[in-house]
């Protein structure tokens, strides 16, 4: 899938149906709203790693549960919240996708 497509995607939380015809603006809107959520997830945890330091102490299975743990908070509170209409089925391929790839570098650069 083309990147500006997926951007519309995330755009669309706030947008709704429309952010599909929206052009190059929607997408940049889309990769803002991505970086901003990735970007409060890291503040999150770095901000609870102060208070529990065992999630700096042990960045592998504390940022891998962090990642389950964003996903189903993007899936089942975010998503309803939007105004994205369309809703998917649970996908375990997305919520390890979100483990490897957004819960471990986080919990990795957090415990520096």
């Amino acid at each position: 899938m083309p990147l500006p497509v997926v951007y519309r995607s995330i755009a669309a939380g706030l947008l709704g149906r429309d952010a599909y015809s929206g052009g190059l603006a929607t997408a940049a809107l889309g990769l803002f709203l991505h970086f901003f959520i990735a970007t409060t997830a890291a503040a999150v945890y770095v901000g609870a790693s102060r208070a529990l330091p065992v999630l700096a102490r042990r960045p592998v299975p504390c940022g891998l549960a962090f990642g389950v743990a964003v996903y189903f908070f993007m899936k089942y509170v975010v998503l309803p919240l939007s105004a994205v209409t369309r809703r998917t089925p649970f996908d375990p391929a997305a919520m390890f996708g979100h483990a490897l790839l957004v819960g471990l570098p986080i919990a990795l650069f957090a415990r520096r």
